[in-house]
């Protein structure tokens, strides 16, 4: 891991010009100021038609400062870091902040040097061409898996993120985050029936991601289930158990019910949990977490955006809700520990309660079990275009992929059908919890005002009730 003194030197500025930069923010009485440093760079390919269709490099640099009074929030960037243009920032972000009565506290943090991702191969010293063969690779092993693919699209993307934080209260944080990620696309034609499938990896690892292991991989999703992807149609809809496959269906989770589970949604008083801490929202057993803490996982983050300390996170605990997702304005205003969740998009923008990993831990059931014990039902795996609204907690999801169930079998392949419920109903409705967690390690990225990286997971679970929506 790199030392301090790589990143005071990267983004050439002393500790003593840090706490200038700071004393300049807290300057008309402020509660709280910090400066964000990030240096970031990106690097994709796209492979299509067997040509590099597209491709690009650029670099991104500058520092974000805030300054917290009462419940008002300053916040400004500079895209470099000469003192004259932070000081100018820290004026700026301090007179955005006036004009709020009462104080906050902001407590210290324990942190301690770890690193969930070290890089063996840093993307930085590698370019097109040392990639270009493995795109093709991928390319060629996609098409000789199925006759029916007329068009193959692999995209390769990377980004190497320096970062330090430095705060009023002393404490300077450094880090290096590696983002590398591989997605694919391949067009199906049978019959003049057209199919898409997509397949995806992303980790926080260096380009020893790059290999024989992740070309198989995709190959293999990328190819798998599309029989039953031809031979799906649609059902007839209605209230139904619902039996949600481990993986994918986890984004459910992350929509449906984790972004009420968010300090700053609560806080305000919008979220459909913002009354419920402590109580029992879920069936004995049930653990709902949020982890930061996730080897080489796309959302995991040694320290979040607030240079807090990764953590994993118990938002509900055997069937009771116990903790929110805080960054450091919410922890203060509920009198708890910050749990590493303040995220930001880059130094533009300041940061607020984000997930990271969300998922479901393992219960003790049999999956097959699961769906023997459903009479009429349906098993949804993988999901897309999902809405849902915090304050009452409905959802709507589009199934891309499923069966029905009939007197304990998966029988007929579905699409073309929405799953409709309700977040805090759909909790306390879970009947049986698979012991066959499983993260999807896709490309998901969460968008709350900001874009940032995030993954999920679920084993596979039953729901008593939901609606599905199909043909009358």
């Amino acid at each position: 891991m790199n030392t301090d003194r790589y990143y005071l030197d990267l983004f050439k500025v002393s500790r003593t010009q840090l706490e200038q930069v700071v004393a300049t923010a807290l300057s008309h009485g402020s509660d709280y100021a910090d400066l964000y440093f990030e240096h970031t760079t990106f690097f994709n390919l796209l492979l299509k038609d067997g040509v590099v269709s597209s491709g690009g490099f650029h670099t991104d640099y500058g520092v974000g400062i805030r300054v917290l009074k009462g419940e008002k929030t300053g916040y400004a960037y500079s895209e470099n870091t000469e003192m004259a243009d932070m000081i100018k920032a820290a004026q700026a972000a301090s007179a955005i902040a006036l004009g709020t009565e009462g104080n906050r506290t902001y407590c210290p943090v324990e942190n301690t040097r770890h690193d969930l991702y070290p890089m063996e191969r840093n993307w930085r010293d590698y370019g097109a061409d040392a990639f270009l063969p493995f795109l093709k690779d991928l390319e060629k092993e996609i098409f000789s898996r199925d006759s029916r693919i007329v068009k193959v699209v692999v995209r390769l993307s990377d980004s190497v993120t320096d970062l330090m934080m430095f705060n009023s209260l002393g404490e300077l944080t450094c880090e290096t985050r590696p983002l590398g990620s591989v997605s694919v696309s391949a067009v199906f034609v049978q019959d003049g029936k057209t199919e898409n499938k997509n397949a995806s990896r992303s980790f926080r690892m260096g380009a020893e991601l790059i290999g024989p292991a992740l070309l198989k991989e995709l190959a293999d999703d990328v190819v798998r289930g599309i029989d039953a992807r031809f031979e799906a149609r649609r059902p007839k809809g209605g209230q139904m158990s619902v039996v949600m496959g481990a993986g994918a269906s986890g984004i459910l989770l992350h929509e449906a019910m984790g972004h009420a589970f968010e300090a700053d949604f609560n806080r305000k008083g919008q979220s459909i949990f913002s009354d419920k801490m402590g109580q029992q929202i879920c069936p004995k057993g049930v653990n709902v977490v949020d982890d930061g803490t996730v080897a080489f996982n796309r959302g995991s983050g040694n320290y979040d955006d607030e240079g807090v300390a990764a953590e994993k996170t118990y938002m509900v605990k055997d069937g009771v809700l116990t903790s929110y997702l805080h960054d450091r304005i919410s922890a203060s205003w509920y009198g708890v520990k910050p749990t590493g969740n303040g995220r930001r998009e880059n130094f533009r923008y300041n940061p607020i309660p984000r997930m990271r990993a969300t998922y479901m831990e393992s219960g003790n059931a049999d999956p097959k079990d699961i769906i023997a014990d459903v009479k009429q039902g349906i098993y949804v795996d993988e999901f897309s275009n999902g809405q849902v609204k915090i304050g009452e907690g409905d959802f709507t999801f589009f199934v891309k992929s499923g069966y029905l169930i009939e007197d304990g079998r998966l029988t007929m392949p579905v699409k073309d059908i929405n799953i409709i419920g309700n977040g805090p109903q759909a909790l306390a409705d879970i009947l049986a919890v698979g012991n066959d967690l499983k993260i999807d390690n896709g490309t998901w990225t969460c968008g709350k005002e900001q874009s940032v990286a995030v993954s999920c997971g679920m084993p596979t679970i039953m729901v008593r009730s939901l609606t599905v929506g199909g043909e009358q």
